[in-house]
């Protein structure tokens, strides 16, 4: 006698007409644990397991059967990783200030695969006051990025004020990147997202900008190739 719960066209025609019940439907792995899932959640009266504190966890673990416990203790370990993550993603979102005695501490020191960004700076040099608050936004945005600032006669002796705005890029302790002079920033109208984009295509940070804000950060990157060699020259007058 042929199977009712094969997959067959001829067992199709028969349940359309009624004649064999319909094909009982398997229950999955998935479903287990779905069901699993639904009963600690009922138990814990209506509230997501998402949703608990690791202490709520632990209160709800005395009502829960062996057979609930190995789902229990997943969800408390993935609680406790969300919880990690979160607090590693949140450990900067402002900008730093910081002097020269400051510098290895926070800079050198900053810890294993933290990028920094520092922008050297003096008061009263609009292109400075503008990139501080570009600096500020970006913080905020990747709180995962040091970003810190500093007077240039506070940490740099005798560096020229011709060298202003300067943004140093450092990760484990090295500087990898570095923007010496205002020709490096295209004045005034230097936004927010260039500034973002520029240390995007450095590996700070990962941008959601599609693109380059505008055709003239691709120039400015450009004239900071070409200019690397009056950079050069500039730091053997620090």
């Amino acid at each position: 006698m042929q199977d009712p719960n094969a997959d067959t066209e001829w067992n199709d025609i028969l349940r359309a007409k009624g004649i064999i019940p319909e094909k009982e439907q398997e229950v999955t792995e998935d479903d287990v644990v779905h069901m699993l899932e639904q009963t600690i959640q009922d138990k814990a009266r209506g509230k997501d397991l998402c949703d608990m504190s690791l202490d709520e966890l632990e209160d709800k673990e005395d009502d829960i059967d062996e057979e609930e416990e190995r789902i229990f203790e997943a969800y408390r370990r993935q609680r406790m990783a969300e919880m990690k993550a979160a607090a590693a993603k949140s450990k900067f979102g402002s900008v730093l200030e910081i002097t020269k005695e400051d510098w290895v501490r926070e800079i050198n020191k900053a810890g294993d695969g933290v990028w920094v960004v520092l922008h050297v700076y003096k008061p009263g040099i609009p292109l400075c006051t503008l990139i501080n608050q570009h600096m500020m936004e970006l913080a905020r945005k990747f709180p995962d990025v040091k970003f810190v600032k500093s007077v240039s006669s506070v940490c740099i002796p005798n560096y020229p004020d011709k060298n202003l705005p300067t943004i140093f890029v450092y990760t484990d302790g090295e500087m990898k990147k570095q923007w010496v002079g205002p020709h490096n920033f295209g004045g005034m109208n230097f936004k927010r997202d260039e500034l973002e984009w520029l240390l995007s295509q450095n590996g700070v940070l990962k941008t959601d900008l599609e693109g380059p804000p505008k055709q003239g950060v691709d120039d400015v990157m450009s004239r900071a190739v070409r200019e690397s060699a009056i950079d050069s020259d500039d730091e053997n007058d620090w």
